[in-house]
């Protein structure tokens, strides 16, 4: 089969498509045809050289799929069917024409959408139900705040969170975006991060109030900020790391607002954890995508062979929505 490889840490240019071994599912794991991978920011930090897969991983990049059930490894007890259509999560693989995945991982299609646009659920839908709902225990009435709008986790967050009834801040790099969140995604607040301080910001849109829930995918360049945007007993939940590692906390401003910092992360988690996240995903999710409210997102489309293509998009920043690779 097909499937990409880093030659080196480095820019768009070291993916190659190579012809290997195609993989052979083992206990527990069904076999998946790929129609389409997802990109998301992990590809982009494994590419360049920060983020390895877990042990065990393939070190194809690629964190979800749609696709069809091709084979069964031996133990599965999912009720599959060859030719199923679905959506996997995985710990990597995905830049590939067949992936081998935990069952538990991989759920039917929603209803009422394609094959393609299927493939920019998975990874997003996990990672933003993990992180709201059942880490921050976001409750209807409370404010969330959400850093980067229009990616493939702002986009997401922002449909989800408006769906389960919380009033949604958010935050984006140009006016056009910050139009974008509001006329089309449906936040309450939208905040241009470069002209404005979005803490100050949000209190004077938010009635001197804070946000109960911060979910950020920056890291340390916004903690100090996060802190200063959190209403007392407000929980920011770290998921990314594009601004850095290492920052510096306020504990005294922490203390005096009964606040927490958690930091979560997707892809290193056992495949009990994972299963039972999209299980979730599977009951609370799907159908507020079966009933469109909430809309999967797809800016642009690539086929395999133009992989260095699709990074050097999703680079750019340009995209509203997923990126995704069809084969």
């Amino acid at each position: 089969m097909k499937a990409v490889y880093i030659s080196e840490p480095g820019g768009p240019e070291v993916l190659e498509v190579r012809d290997v071994d195609a993989p052979v599912p083992g206990q527990g794991e069904v076999l998946i045809d790929v129609v389409a991978a997802g990109l998301n920011r992990a590809d982009v930090q494994q590419r360049r050289g920060f983020y390895p897969p877990p042990p065990g991983a393939s070190e194809v990049p690629g964190l979800e799929v749609s696709g069809r059930i091709a084979g069964f490894g031996p133990g599965v007890s999912k009720p599959f069917s060859l030719g199923d259509k679905v959506v996997a999560l995985l710990a990597g693989g995905g830049y590939a024409q067949q992936v081998a995945v935990p069952a538990e991982q991989v759920l039917r299609v929603p209803e009422g959408v394609d094959l393609v646009t299927a493939a920019s659920l998975p990874e997003v839908a996990a990672t933003v139900y993990s992180n709201l709902i059942m880490t921050a225990q976001l409750q209807p009435g409370e404010t969330v705040l959400i850093h980067g709008a229009t990616g493939g986790i702002g986009t997401m967050a922002i449909q989800l969170a408006k769906a389960f009834g919380a009033k949604v801040a958010t935050t984006a790099g140009t006016d056009e975006k910050v139009s974008t969140a509001k006329a089309f995604l449906g936040a309450d607040i939208a905040i241009n991060y470069k002209e404005e301080d979005f803490p100050e910001s949000l209190r004077r849109q938010n009635g001197g109030k804070g946000a109960d829930v911060i979910l950020d995918v920056v890291g340390a360049k916004y903690l100090p900020q996060n802190v200063d945007a959190l209403a007392d007993y407000g929980r920011l939940v770290v998921i990314g790391l594009q601004g850095g590692t290492k920052g510096e906390l306020d504990l005294g401003l922490l203390l005096k607002k009964r606040a927490a910092v958690v930091a979560t992360a997707l892809r290193p988690r056992p495949v009990a954890e994972k299963g039972a996240i999209m299980t979730a995903v599977r009951d609370a999710v799907w159908p507020l995508v079966a009933d469109g409210r909430i809309r999967p997102l797809v800016a642009k489309t690539f086929p395999l062979d133009q992989v260095g293509a699709a990074h050097r998009y999703f680079d750019s920043g340009d995209h509203v929505g997923k990126v995704l690779l069809v084969l």
